[in-house]
């Protein structure tokens, strides 16, 4: 450890991370915030496993239809969009 102390921000944005890296398969460590879900090969299939393993993870409902994904309300397009996303959600739906 480098000594630099984690916050609650820092916290969720590692397991939101650690979610899209282990759907990626790939290491949390390779993804920065402007890699994009397409670029790890998510697709549509990927991109609902996230969906339920981030609502299950940190108890959110997210606001998603898999039946058209592209009328999505929220930006799922990087790893950093989906980190906001989930922060956004979180403060919202838990306070």
């Amino acid at each position: 450890m480098d000594g630099a102390y984690l916050t609650a921000s820092d916290e969720l944005n590692s397991r939101v991370i650690a979610i899209l890296a282990a759907q990626a398969l790939r290491e949390p460590s390779g993804l920065t915030a402007g890699t994009t879900l397409e670029s790890l090969g998510i697709d549509s299939l990927g991109l609902a496993e996230i969906i339920f393993a981030i609502e299950e993870t940190f108890d959110v409902m997210v606001p998603f239809n898999a039946n058209d994904p592209d009328a999505e309300t929220l930006d799922l397009s990087t790893v950093g969009s989906v980190c906001a996303a989930v922060t956004a959600l979180v403060h919202d739906q838990k306070g």
